[in-house]
């Protein structure tokens, strides 16, 4: 990924232990711009829960989550919870696998985001999200997987208030929500075919392409792999 500062840039990695958020840790640290990247994952950091709010302040509290970080991506996210899988109907939907689909994929990740946002870079730099195309209200043509559709778009919206509120202060800062695209891993094994997915790292080394080409604007961007805008 290319870089216009001087120095080497910082990146951070959250959830760097899945399929995607390891290949963003390969390709970055193969990076010559990049000095080695900062890794936040459960085995690194043990009181790391994205479901428990003080645990995620005490794994920030290590001095190398400190920054300043010219990249930081958010590579945390679940579909699957205690093996039960997305919802194919309003009938299917449980308040507790609800609650915990909001906990993973939207409360979690936004406290990641008001704890980590005064350690973005003052110049450019970039904030960005994994998110999905399901959790577009306008793209959804199907119906069904409720609690993840649903926790998917409540991040955006999270995502799309403070890239508002933070151009006040960095109007060089990018705020993205990622679509990566049918990928092959043992979490999305059972909903996917295999000839239709593709390795996580084609798909990070896309997306990386993709965000070197954003530009900094009072809102989020949400885009594809390829780069290609979806609608909120």
């Amino acid at each position: 990924m290319t870089h216009d500062l001087a120095k080497k840039m910082n990146a951070l990695v959250i959830g760097s232990s899945g399929s995607i958020g390891a290949a963003f840790v390969e390709a970055l640290n193969q990076d010559t711009h990049c000095a080695p990247v900062v890794e936040m994952n459960r085995t690194l950091c043990p009181s790391f829960d994205l479901c428990d709010e003080r645990g995620i302040e005490e794994a920030l509290s290590d001095a190398k989550f400190t920054g300043p970080f010219d990249l930081i991506v958010d590579a945390t996210g679940a579909l699957t919870l205690d093996a039960v899988g997305p919802e194919k109907s309003l009938k299917s939907l449980e308040g507790d696998v609800m609650s915990q689909a909001m906990w993973v994929n939207c409360i979690g990740p936004a406290l990641l985001l008001k704890l980590l946002l005064p350690r973005l870079s003052s110049e450019r730099c970039i904030y960005a999200k994994l998110s999905a195309r399901v959790g577009s209200i306008t793209d959804n043509k199907l119906g069904g997987w409720y609690s993840y559709r649903a926790s998917k778009a409540a991040f955006n919206m999270v995502l799309q208030t403070a890239a508002i509120e933070h151009h006040r202060r960095n109007k060089k800062a990018v705020f993205v929500a990622l679509q990566p695209g049918t990928v092959a891993s043992v979490l999305s094994k059972p909903f996917v075919q295999s000839l239709d997915a593709m390795s996580a790292k084609d798909s990070v080394s896309q997306m990386l392409k993709a965000m070197e080409r954003l530009q900094p604007k009072s809102g989020a961007h949400f885009i594809d792999f390829k780069g290609q805008d979806i609608l909120w």
